[in-house]
């Protein structure tokens, strides 16, 4: 039987390695991405041949959705509430480096839109269609906070910070409200995919303090993810740390 999974932030990085991840294993993509971009179009063709080298032909979207603006996410909402979906993957994110004493109104408001509301808005429109899942343990929501939103905070990123523990305090809550149709799981990784102008210094700082000596990488991500969509029919409610024993230290 097909199974639809519906992939936030899919163009790049983390989002990207989920969608490979789950076309390799049969499952239909519904990618979302802040534009509809090459980077979007080149992950879809991607994840058909994933597909393909399993011997697996599969259908995959591609739709643009602006999490910032949630007008359009409660309509993105509405549209598939009444399709198939069996799981939802919130991967998406804004990471705004926002130094205390600069910090503006607008990209505080914004960093909590993307990182929170959206994601509640997105989970309580599509609950209908998860719902109807023929998952083992039905539908099955999986989002990305951060575990330096859970005791650990780094300095400059506050709202990011700050949307990321309400993300965690989410997934808590709607278990409750989902159960027993559908699971709602959190990840918290430490770093599983740099920045792409972080200095090499604050890397290898970052990475000596983890006791696996490595930062995680988005294939990491991706296989959790789908091992708890798949393997975890009696987890919810749950926040998953992701990252190599670094909350060790």
């Amino acid at each position: 039987m097909p199974r639809l999974a519906i992939v936030t932030g899919a163009a790049r990085r983390v989002g990207r390695a989920v969608a490979l991840e789950l076309a390799r294993h049969g499952w239909d993509l519904l990618l979302t991405h802040h534009t509809r971009g090459p980077e979007t179009l080149q992950t879809a063709a991607d994840a058909r041949a994933a597909a393909g080298e399993s011997g697996r032909i599969i259908d995959v979207r591609t739709e643009a959705l602006d999490l910032s603006d949630l007008a359009a996410v409660e309509q993105f909402g509405r549209i598939h509430a009444s399709h198939a979906a069996d799981a939802l993957v919130l991967s998406a994110a804004s990471y705004t480096r926002t130094p205390f004493g600069s910090i503006d109104a607008a990209t505080a408001e914004r960093e909590m839109r993307i990182n929170a509301l959206a994601p509640l808005l997105l989970v309580q429109a599509l609950a209908p269609a998860l719902a109807r899942s023929s998952l083992n343990g039905g539908g099955a929501v999986v989002a990305f906070g951060d575990i330096h939103a859970m005791g650990r905070p780094r300095r400059a990123f506050a709202p990011y910070l700050m949307s990321k523990s309400a993300l965690h305090s989410m997934v808590e809550a709607l278990a409750l409200e989902l159960a027993p149709t559908v699971r709602i799981n959190g990840i918290a990784p430490g770093v599983v995919a740099w920045p792409d102008d972080a200095p090499a210094e604050e890397r290898a700082a970052y990475e000596s303090r983890i006791p696996l000596v490595r930062a995680g990488t988005p294939d990491d991500a991706a296989r959790l993810v789908r091992s708890m969509i798949e393997d975890m029919p009696y987890v919810t409610g749950t926040v998953i740390r992701l990252d190599g024993g670094r909350w060790l230290r």
